[in-house]
């Protein structure tokens, strides 16, 4: 248990760094995308530095990444909450945000091979909603961590909802805007 501070430590770390990449990548899906629209051959040479940029990202810094948080944070389970698991409610509620969190991953994956492989389907659009997806998760797993048990659950779903609605809004202005330049 006297590990305890240090592995929480270095699971920050580790969740920071994830989340680094969770956000930049679908960014690196969107300028992908936006290059769609630029004359030959900058828009081949710029297509082709982002997918060398994403694959760097994923494999160098968010599969690494993504595997120590996991790793860290199932050790900190099993050491700390194990033996009262099913007391805490809300650590279930983040596991499944979690979970949340490592599909968005693998789907930030599949988006990365498609666009190596030029059979990327996505608008830019889409793209900056889906960006947003990391953003939520975050959220809500945070509050989760800090507030605990003394979160009212109903507040908490409606507050998410709001956030949410506020996120997508923010993304369709900033498209009324762009469009309007």
């Amino acid at each position: 248990m006297e590990y305890y501070q240090y592995v929480k430590s270095l699971h920050i770390i580790f969740i920071i760094s994830w989340f680094v990449g969770l956000f930049y990548l679908p960014r690196i899906f969107v300028y992908h995308t936006d290059a769609c629209k630029k004359p030959s051959p900058e828009k081949e040479i710029l297509q082709a530095e982002y997918a060398r940029i994403a694959k760097l990202l994923f494999n160098a810094i968010m599969n690494p990444a993504m595997y120590l948080a996991l790793g860290t944070g199932f050790w900190m389970v099993y050491a700390s909450w194990w033996s009262n698991f099913g007391l805490h409610r809300w650590l279930h509620i983040k596991l499944l945000f979690v979970i949340g969190v490592v599909i968005f991953h693998f789907v930030c994956r599949k988006l990365m091979l498609e666009l190596r492989a030029s059979k990327f389907r996505l608008s830019s659009l889409q793209l900056r909603l889906f960006n947003e997806v990391a953003t939520v998760l975050l959220f809500a797993i945070v509050f989760l961590v800090v507030i605990k048990s003394s979160l009212v659950w109903i507040w908490g779903v409606i507050g998410l909802l709001i956030f949410s609605i506020v996120i997508l809004s923010a993304v369709r202005i900033v498209k009324i805007i762009r469009e309007k330049k």
